[in-house]
């Protein structure tokens, strides 16, 4: 397979075409980068957009939830489905309104879905959890017969994709440099605050390295 995605009316950037960007590993880091991703796809003539957590390996997103889902039930179906990423980096402050703006990393991706395989499930499960917060999985009770069997995990394979990014300052009329107005950006960065214990944790326990290390 190619380094990059194909161009299509599908997946071809048209705002501001010199932002996109069809290289998967562009993509894969922004993917990466984060666990919450919004689906979306049309059922009955009705449009849907969830918010669910997922994980990425190779060219396939992995997302799961309970066998009664009715996104997980309608998915498997092949129906078409979009799935979006977004990192807001900053908000960009122009001198005039009209260019007020943000710096931002996005991602989109086109696909259909399938269950994944018995035999892969747990796998699948893996890579999500890895996603989420990388090395919990070895921590924890690892799921039973039971949970495995309540749990419906899809397979997203990337036909197509695109990603867009903004980076810099404001850009504004030339004219607008002259007035007196405060221009530039406002970084936005994800903290990550103190672990809060659960109140029935068990008397000695301390948070392990992957939880009071995690960043993502």
């Amino acid at each position: 397979m190619g380094s990059s995605y194909p161009i299509t009316d599908r997946n071809k950037v048209k705002r501001v075409p010199q932002r996109g960007n069809y290289d998967k590993e562009t993509l894969y880091r922004i993917l990466d980068a984060g666990f919450l991703c919004h689906l979306s796809f049309v059922l009955n003539d009705q449009p849907f957009i969830i918010p669910t957590l997922y994980g990425r390996e190779d060219d396939k997103v992995y997302v799961h939830g309970a066998t009664t889902s009715r996104m997980l039930v309608n998915l498997q179906k092949g129906i078409p489905v979009s799935l979006a990423v977004t990192h807001v980096d900053g908000l960009v402050l122009a001198r005039s309104i009209f260019h007020h703006s943000a710096n931002y990393r996005s991602a989109v991706v086109f696909g259909t879905a399938k269950l994944t395989p018995e035999e892969n499930k747990e796998h699948a499960l893996f890579i999500v959890s890895e996603n989420i917060i990388k090395g919990r999985w070895d921590e924890v009770r690892t799921p039973n017969k039971k949970e495995l069997k309540a749990t419906s995990v899809l397979e997203i394979n990337i036909d197509q994709a695109s990603s867009k990014i903004r980076t810099g300052p404001p850009k504004d009329e030339p004219e607008d440099y002259e007035l007196d107005v405060w221009a530039g950006v406002i970084p936005f960065e994800t903290v990550m605050k103190t672990p809060v214990e659960d109140p029935d944790l068990k008397a000695g326990l301390n948070p392990s390295d992957v939880v009071t290390k995690y960043s993502y």
